[in-house]
Parts: C-alpha cells; structure tokens; sequence
C-alpha cells in the first residue's frame, strides 16, 4: 500500500491530469471513466466486472422505469427489483459470511464462503441505488449516456473511501463544467490537506492505539483512554482525510463534490455529532430510509422505531459483524434519549459541559466499534471503567513519544484555522509550509510501513 501511495502520487495522478487537461471536453468523461477503471483494477482487478455490472443494471433500470411514466405499477416493480439486486449485490459479498456464521453457531453446518469484500462496495452500490430512487422520483432527469453515468459511479477520487456522491450533485457538472487554474490549485491545496491529515497525524496516532490494543491484558485506565482517544483522533483523520483528498481531487478536474465532515469532535450532543460526521451517509439514510419510513411526521413512537431502524441498517453498513450492529443501536438509543427529553435540557447547560457529554459518549462509542472480537471489547471497557491499575509507565511512555500527534490531532479537530484571512505574506507562508509537510509525507510514505486503510473495508 505504501508503494500503491507513491504510485499514485508520482505516477498514476500526473498522467492522468496530463491526459485528461490536454483531452477535447467530449472525451474527458471518457478518459475520467477509463482511469477509474485502471484505478479501480489496480486495487481489485478480479471484481471490475462487479463495478461495471452494478453501473450497466441501474442504467437500464433508470432508462426502463422512465419509459413506463404512464405505468406506474411497472415503475414500481422496476424499482423493487432493482434496490433488491443492489442489496443483494451488497449482502451476498459483504454480508453472506457473516450470516452462514450465525447459522451455524444455532446449529447448521453450511459452508461459509470465501469472498473477499470489493473495495468501495457500499459507497458505489449506495450511489447506483439512490441515482434510481431519483430518477422513479422524479428528482433527476435520466441519464441516457452510459459513458457519463458510469464516469459517475466510478469516478476513481471517491470512488473507494466516499464521499458517498448522489447523481444530483454533479448532474450539471458531468455535462458542463468549468477547470482552470484557479480550481486546480484550490483542488490541490485541499487534496494535500488531505493527504497530511492521513499520512502524518492518522497514520502515527493510529500507531499509538495499535500499540495499546495489542496489549490489553496489562494496560492501565489512563491507557484505555489515552488508546480510545487515539482510535477516534485515528479515525476521524483516516476517514475525513481520504475525504479531503476526493473533494480536492474532484475540484482539480472541475466536479465540487459534497463536504463529508464538518468538525464532528466539537459536537455538543450525539445528535449535533451525527450532523457533523459522515454527512453524505447521514444524508443518504435520511432521504431514502429515515423519511420513506415517515420520519417524525408520524409520532414520536413511530420516530423512535425510525430512528432505531437507521441506525440498526448504519451499523450493519460499517461492516458485517455484531459490534458494528451494538454500535448501532447504543447510538440509536442515546438519540432517541435525546429526541424525547434529554435536548431540553442539554440546551441549559453551559457549552462545556455539552461538550464533554458528547465527547464521552462518542468515545465509548468508539470503543464498541474498534473490537470486533467481544472478548476483546469486553477487556477494553474494563480496563477503562474499572481497573486498579489507574497510570503506569507505559502511559507516560506514550504521552513522551506521542505527545506531538495527540496535539495535533486535538488542535486540527477544531475549526480554530479555519477562519484564517488569506493575503500575499501569509500565502507565501502556507505555499512553504506545504511544501515542507509534502516532502516530510513523502520521507514517512518511504519510510514507514504503518499506513492502514480503515475505510476501505467498509
């Protein structure tokens, strides 16, 4: 993967951009299509048929249901029969396993099968699925250029680790849309943001909470807490950095893709934090899962029963396991908690406190998705709620050596740069600071073979 990286950045991306800047604009879906594809079968050559037959399926299905407008009956059916093949798509690789597991513990004997998870399955089934619910709305105008459609669903940017793009979004943009110069650099200077906030703050605070997780018989309370800080500091910039890079990368090549993250750790309730984080997921399941349902315009019963269900489905879309399902429903319940009287009185408190609330919650939160393995989760809470063992040597061990990252992880969580006034002197700063973060990227690519992908295998 390392390599993968530096291939990328020196290889892969410069030709890319060469080809597709010097392209006529009639083929630059073409030639964005192709390179997904390359991209695409660089990391999964076996399973691009997969990508292309997901694309292919919804096309036609999108071109069927808006021949039948007069026939609403048959519009339905199509719509059934097509969210039925994508969730079957999704569960049969990304969730038959871990069914003919269960069976098997209440008394089957099924052989469990061996398929490997596709990389980027949720989030380009997720788009093909909502692009025909669109279009069966009414929402979108079909699209009947296949080249485009698939350059949409597999555009390479986004096309592994989110954010989750809707066909709405980028409808104008794959017809008409404008690069030049001063998008280019805005792209790029958001998809080195990106590139820093996985390399050198994800990757070595990620490093820290192998480190902790690896040693769960022995570690003190202060390490239980200082690991699970470290995971979702870990998390948040793993996932929201692969985001910035594909919103740059999108800019760069003229598309202005959604903003996934908006400071989640400055939350003030669970609610606010699920306002803030994974937002083109939030989205997805509100408008195509949370309203169907009747949203809260049907009691606050029926809401809570809503509310449970999204997030029993969000869960078991991070992956196929029953930690995931427990993540799911421990954050359910504390938004219904919210939902029904617990806002009131949040509102009351002074920010802090509403602060430190969510921040307890998100990171206990963090715990339940971290381990799969009940055992191990088991030990972890343990450890961190009751443990004799309050601070030892290793604690102070790894606040000497990672000190630096968790102040960095901390200060880049919040939005205290983000009001910065641009103007020549300070430019020129930032132009040689970027400079120097890229070259120090570069060494730790090199030179560091911790790079994990956490998202990937959602």
């Amino acid at each position: 993967m390392v390599f993968s990286s530096l291939i990328f950045i020196f290889f892969f991306l410069p030709i890319f951009l060469l080809v597709y800047y010097v392209s006529p604009k009639k083929i630059k879906n073409f030639v964005l299509m192709i390179f997904s594809l390359i991209f695409y079968a660089w990391g999964e050559t076996k399973y691009i048929f997969l990508l292309v037959l997901v694309s292919l399926i919804n096309f036609i299905c999108a071109l069927l249901i808006n021949r039948r407008r007069k026939k609403e009956k048959k519009e339905k059916i199509i719509l059934i029969l097509t969210v039925i093949f994508n969730i079957g798509i999704l569960g049969c690789f990304k969730y038959l396993g871990f069914i003919t597991d269960n069976l098997n513990n209440i008394g089957f004997n099924l052989s469990i099968p061996d398929l490997a998870l596709p990389l980027g399955i949720s989030f380009f089934v997720f788009q093909g699925m909502s692009y025909v619910i669109d279009v069966y709305r009414k929402d979108i105008k079909v699209e009947k250029n296949f080249i485009d459609f698939m350059t949409y669903i597999s555009m390479f940017p986004q096309l592994i680790a989110g954010p989750i793009v809707r066909y709405i979004d980028i409808a104008k943009e794959l017809k008409e849309r404008t690069i030049n110069f001063e998008k280019f650099s805005d792209g790029l200077f958001i998809f080195l943001t990106g590139l820093f906030k996985k390399v050198i703050i994800a990757n070595n605070i990620g490093y820290l909470f192998s480190l902790i997780s690896n040693d769960l018989s022995s570690i003190s309370m202060a390490s239980a807490w200082l690991g699970i800080l470290a995971f979702a500091l870990q998390i948040y910039f793993d996932f929201s950095g692969y985001s910035t890079m594909a919103i740059g990368l999108g800019k760069m090549i003229g598309f202005n893709y959604p903003d996934n993250f908006n400071y989640p750790y400055m939350a003030k309730s669970i609610t606010d934090f699920w306002r803030r984080w994974h937002m083109t997921l939030s989205g997805w399941f509100r408008d195509y899962v949370y309203i169907p349902l009747g949203g809260n315009k049907k009691g606050l019963k029926r809401q809570a029963i809503n509310i449970f269900i999204v997030w029993m489905l969000t869960g078991l879309w991070h992956g196929a396991s029953w930690n995931f399902v427990l993540w799911g429903i421990y954050f359910a319940i504390i938004l219904i908690i919210e939902k029904i009287f617990l806002n009131k009185y949040l509102q009351k408190l002074p920010n802090v406190f509403k602060h430190l609330y969510a921040i307890l919650l998100i990171l206990i939160g963090w715990m339940l998705f971290a381990f799969e393995d009940f055992g191990d989760l088991k030990l972890y809470l343990m450890k961190a709620f009751v443990n004799g063992n309050i601070i030892d040597n290793s604690f102070i061990f790894y606040v000497k050596n990672y000190f630096i990252f968790i102040v960095l992880g901390i200060v880049f969580s919040t939005p205290i740069f983000s009001n910065i006034k641009y103007n020549k002197v300070n430019s020129v700063i930032i132009f040689i600071v970027y400079i120097a973060l890229f070259i120090y990227t570069i060494a730790c690519l090199v030179s560091d073979s911790y790079n994990p992908f956490l998202y990937f295998r959602f």
